[in-house]
């Protein structure tokens, strides 16, 4: 943890060649030394809040000019962290801002640690914790989605949402400290049943909460397409078509790919990593088999798999018996080579939606990119509130285990049963109201904030 009383400054932008640079200052000093280095018609420590002045940076020691700035001027706390802060905006070459913020380091701010800012808006109560995960997604994001759920959460959606189902619960577990209190543990069964059924209904939507965590997980980290075969189906030409470029090497020679290959597109404003793998079959050569055994890891982690069968050929019985062992919850099937010959009949695999394509021409490979980009689009928006983060989905689960619990024990109408309730039902909102940073723990924040950049 750091101390709040200290004044803070790192680079807020990209270092290297741009636009511009800033250089974000924090703390109850901030105004002090932007009046040490700012040399314009303005005096920092006299602006009002939300103003800016033209100038320039200047060194301590010798006065020397170091840049020509623009400074904005943020008051406590009307700010991003609710302190005092400064902002210097200089142009956008790696010499001049490290020597504004040597400037400003020399005048008594530290250098900020990762996340710091942020932290100090979390910790001052400006965010909860979940905003705060929020605005490092944001910065990752790559893709629009991605960068659409981050600003929900940002806007406060699932913090709101957690915080509706932590006060409902509290105000359960709260009656049922008050029948401890003056009952003795008495609990006629008419009032367990009204109880328990009110639980029941939390315990749905936390349990729906949670179930987003795979859609979103993958909206944000991208959805994982993994494209499989027997050796030359035309696997690696058809990622090369998606890509739109030449990435994995085409022969005619079957056993080409030897290990996958990944690269990331972006199909409906969704980040999808394309992931091209070895042929299916069984072999002797230990290399090949390596391939075939990374390609079955990449299949069974795979959101989408793009099964492709060379329909010239036609189907093959190790065809059949790896679509069986994946399964058609998840498969799209690619009938390639179709300007040779058509000797799959899609009858055979009624089971699975099937593409019949030509990947040298590209014919019929249109079909399959606006399917794909519908089935991630019916992914995005199937819920309107999604769960992003593992440590979230991991409480809510815990959560689920504690209302559960208290919610069964409850309808036994056990002589005890309320003092194992109101125990279930506090476990239940820790694990809730951890999500939004009640009574988080330290290793906790500096897990969630090493994620971040120095400056944010």
């Amino acid at each position: 943890m750091t101390d709040e009383t200290d004044t803070i400054a790192a680079v807020a932008t990209p270092l290297g060649e741009g636009g511009i640079s800033i250089v974000r200052i924090a703390g109850p000093r901030s105004l002090e030394i932007a009046d040490m280095i700012f040399q314009g018609r303005r005096v920092p420590s006299k602006m009002p809040a939300g103003t800016f002045a033209h100038g320039f940076a200047r060194s301590i020691r010798d006065g020397s000019i170091i840049d020509e700035v623009v400074l904005l001027v943020y008051r406590a706390p009307h700010s991003y962290t609710r302190d005092d802060v400064v902002e210097m905006q200089g142009h956008g070459g790696a010499a001049c801002t490290r020597r504004l913020l040597e400037e400003v380091l020399k005048a008594g701010a530290r250098v900020a640690r990762p996340g710091e800012f942020t932290l100090r808006a979390f910790l001052n109560g400006r965010i909860d914790l979940t905003q705060a995960e929020a605005v490092a997604d944001l910065v990752k994001a790559q893709s629009e989605k991605a960068a659409a759920i981050a600003v929900e959460q940002i806007r406060g959606h699932l913090g709101q949402a957690a915080n509706n189902l932590y006060e409902r619960l509290a105000c359960i577990a709260a009656d049922i400290e008050a029948m401890l209190d003056f009952d003795e543990g008495e609990l006629p069964l008419s009032v367990a049943k009204g109880v328990a059924e009110s639980l029941h209904l939390i315990y749905q939507e936390v349990t729906q909460l949670a179930e987003t965590w795979n859609i979103g997980r993958a909206l944000r980290d991208g959805v994982r397409i993994t494209i499989a075969g027997r050796p030359n189906a035309g696997k690696s030409t058809l990622m090369n078509r998606l890509l739109g470029r030449d990435r994995s090497i085409v022969t005619e020679l079957p056993g080409t790919t030897r290990d996958t290959i990944e690269e990331n597109i972006i199909v409906a404003g969704i980040q999808a990593r394309l992931v091209d793998t070895a042929g299916l079959r069984t072999t002797d050569c230990k290399i090949e088999r390596e391939g075939i055994r990374r390609a079955w890891e990449q299949i069974k982690c795979a959101d989408i798999v793009l099964y492709v069968i060379d329909s010239s050929q036609g189907l093959h019985q190790e065809d059949v018996n790896s679509l069986n062992v994946i399964g058609s919850d998840r498969v799209l099937v690619v009938l390639s080579k179709i300007d040779i010959g058509r000797n799959v009949s899609e009858s055979d695999l009624s089971k699975f939606r099937c593409f019949p394509c030509c990947l040298i021409t590209g014919a019929g490979l249109q079909e399959l990119r606006n399917h794909l980009a519908n089935v991630l689009s019916l992914k995005a928006s199937v819920e309107t509130q999604f769960v992003v983060s593992q440590r979230h989905k991991v409480l809510l689960d815990e959560a689920c285990s504690f209302i559960k619990k208290a919610t069964d024990l409850l309808k036994t109408g056990e002589e005890q049963a309320l003092v194992v309730c109101a125990c279930d039902l506090r476990g239940a909102l820790e694990k809730i109201g951890q999500i939004t940073g009640r009574d988080v723990s330290k290793d906790v924040l500096d897990q969630i904030f090493s994620r971040f950049c120095v400056g944010k």
